[in-house]
């Protein structure tokens, strides 16, 4: 659940003005002291979101672990006090009086310079590839929850078990669900060839005895330390398949497969057809923009490249900033990519922020359009055409005006005016005619 996201945005660099709308928590984050009781009183229990459904939360919960602020948060749609209007344990036994049903909605509107995009990425619902059985077979699970099964935090305290609570003897890790696929996602995932490998280490670590087999299409470990890791991990035994796999089934077909889950694969290697039986299957899923992306992206008005993820200004001189003046973008909401590279970029961003704010001042782009107020014949044509949102409309003049400051220069509303008002600075007709001649003579 979102207890806090952004309603509004509206100016330009150094004068942002974000509309915030904050959601009740229904706990007085300054009275709560985090001892957890109302947590552990609660007597509803509901499917965590944070452990992807393989493990339960209460209906007042932490939302994760180390989260800011470490204040609990009441479900409304689960909680007994909203549904039917009793229970109330909460209230009850907290002795910091820190539960507050009357809590409402609120907006808060702050100013702002500078804004940091970084609102991560969704994983493939691995669900509508039929042949991999997910959500079909109790023991396909995919990457993201499988990080959760072993985590000692997570619903089994870090211990790998199966649906029936038993020990997998035999799992297989299938590489590119949904990357690299023209189906699904033309474009490589980056991080699912090195948390594959680090599954089944840890894997290794837990169940020694375990059979791993690890079906790839190649591995791409490009990494410091990578290749080193996948070295180490052929030394401890892990069986590795050149192969995309085509099918899991519970269909056996000799005593070897009674009980398991068969994953069906072609080894490019020995180029013949292989029957994996194992206790359990890890997908491999593709990382992937998140469903609010378009949203996202009309809000901030910010671009999307052809795969969806958001567009920075340039792939290697500014990596980090947007073509809209002090938004930048840092993490895999601007595409793929694994821990170490998410941190520079964020701190690329900061930096560049942190750069404006000491400067103090901003230089704005000379090649940008301009109104002459005597031809303007006040259509506003220009104003809803305009994709940085530069133009707007003075009543009491009754022309179009141009922000300095948004305007990028792309000469859209130049060559759309019917009055021939708008024109381009640097870019007129006599200008250009000069710099063709500069050229040919």
């Amino acid at each position: 659940m979102t207890y806090s996201e952004l309603a509004e945005i509206s100016g330009y660099v150094g004068n942002f003005k974000v509309k915030i709308r904050q959601k009740p928590r229904y706990v007085d984050a300054g009275k709560c002291t985090g001892c957890g009781t109302c947590q552990d009183k609660c007597p509803s229990k509901v499917a965590s979101e944070f452990d992807l459904g393989l493990g339960q939360r209460k209906a007042i919960y932490t939302p994760f672990p180390q989260a800011v602020p470490n204040v609990p948060v009441i479900d409304t749609r689960n909680c007994i006090h909203f549904t039917k209007g009793k229970c109330d344990a909460c209230q009850k036994l907290c002795e910091a009086k820190a539960i507050d049903f009357e809590q409402t909605e609120q907006m808060v509107e702050v100013d702002v310079g500078t804004i940091i995009v970084t609102t991560g990425f969704d994983s493939l619902d691995p669900s509508a590839m039929t042949q991999y059985g997910y959500g079909r077979y109790d023991n396909v699970i995919t990457g993201i929850q499988f990080e959760r099964l072993s985590n000692a935090s997570g619903p089994t305290g870090g211990k790998i078990l199966l649906k029936d609570g038993s020990t997998p003897h035999s799992v297989a890790i299938l590489h590119c669900i949904g990357s690299r696929d023209v189906n699904y996602h033309e474009y490589c995932s980056r991080v699912c060839c090195m948390y594959s490998l680090k599954f089944s280490h840890l894997i290794r670590e837990k169940i020694p005895d375990a059979e791993i087999y690890q079906l790839y299409i190649d591995l791409r470990c490009f990494g410091k330390g990578y290749e080193e890791f996948y070295n180490r991990l052929q030394e401890e035994g892990v069986n590795f398949v050149r192969g995309k796999a085509g099918e899991i089934t519970d269909i056996a077909e000799s005593p070897a497969e009674e009980g398991k889950l068969v994953v069906i694969v072609e080894d490019t290697l020995v180029r013949q057809k292989r029957r994996l039986p194992v206790d359990m299957v890890v997908l491999s899923t593709a990382l992937e923009p998140r469903a609010d992306a378009d949203e996202v992206a009309r809000l901030f008005s910010i671009s999307r490249s052809k795969d969806g993820f958001f567009l920075e200004k340039h792939p290697k001189l500014d990596p980090v900033a947007t073509t809209t003046d002090g938004i930048f973008v840092a993490g895999c909401c601007q595409g793929p990519k694994d821990i170490p590279d998410t941190v520079a970029q964020a701190a690329a961003a900061a930096a560049r922020v942190l750069a404006m704010i000491n400067k103090g001042s901003i230089e704005i782009e000379s090649a940008i359009s301009v109104i002459d107020e005597d031809l303007c014949s006040g259509c506003k044509t220009c104003v809803s055409i305009c994709p940085y949102t530069a133009i707007s409309f003075d009543e009491e003049k009754k022309v179009s005006v141009i922000n300095e400051a948004l305007c990028k220069g792309c000469g859209t509303c130049a060559a759309t005016c019917p009055s021939g008002a708008i024109t381009s600075r640097h870019f007129t007709t006599e200008q250009i005619m000069a710099q063709i001649e500069g050229v040919t003579a």
